[in-house]
């Protein structure tokens, strides 16, 4: 009878706590619609991207189609985004150098994704020297779940947020998300 008591009580409290700080949607991302999308839509202003590079300092990422730019947008980085390269998992920086775009990924929490190459071999071996683990799952997504509409985004885009992602409004994932294609070159710099 304790612990049921004890449970109840729990119950009241994470209630009440997400209730005054705004609870948190957990439906689930509808990842088939996601899903269908990969192979639909539209180029980003007319073209297809085959080059996408990020300035960390800037806070901004530029489309480019041989050698033309396309569009510029506002990102986030992680925490410690700006502080150079990414060294190891969890220390919240985002990697730099030479990459590519190798997936497109459909994900519950952040709306889409573009999977980055990283690691690559010298992160790899960099890592291995150092005894570290060097990371992975490097992308560039949308928004938290909770900024779905983009309300948030003038928060959002003006802080360093991620665990070593680069952040983009989720209007502009869309946008990517059609003239990005799997092999598509992304350079990083600092």
């Amino acid at each position: 009878m304790k612990h049921i008591s004890l449970s109840l009580l729990a119950l009241f409290i994470l209630t009440a706590c997400t209730q005054r700080f705004g609870a948190i949607d957990r439906t689930p991302y509808d990842t088939k619609q996601c899903n269908r999308d990969l192979s639909h839509g539209k180029e980003l202003n007319g073209v297809r991207v085959d080059k996408i590079v990020v300035y960390k300092k800037r806070h901004i990422m530029k489309t480019f189609h041989k050698d033309r730019m396309i569009d510029t947008f506002r990102i986030s980085l992680g925490k410690n985004g700006t502080k150079g390269h990414k060294v190891k998992r969890g220390d919240y920086r985002t990697p730099e150098g030479s990459y590519k775009i190798v997936r497109k990924k459909c994900d519950r929490r952040l709306y889409k994704s573009l999977m980055i190459s990283y690691p690559n071999k010298k992160d790899k071996r960099n890592a291995r020297k150092k005894g570290v683990h060097a990371g992975g799952y490097i992308t560039i997504h949308g928004q938290p779940k909770w900024n779905a509409d983009g309300r948030g985004d003038s928060y959002t885009l003006k802080r360093d947020w991620t665990e070593g992602c680069i952040a983009v409004g989720n209007e502009a994932m869309d946008r990517l998300w059609h003239a990005v294609k799997n092999g598509v070159k992304i350079e990083i710099y600092q």
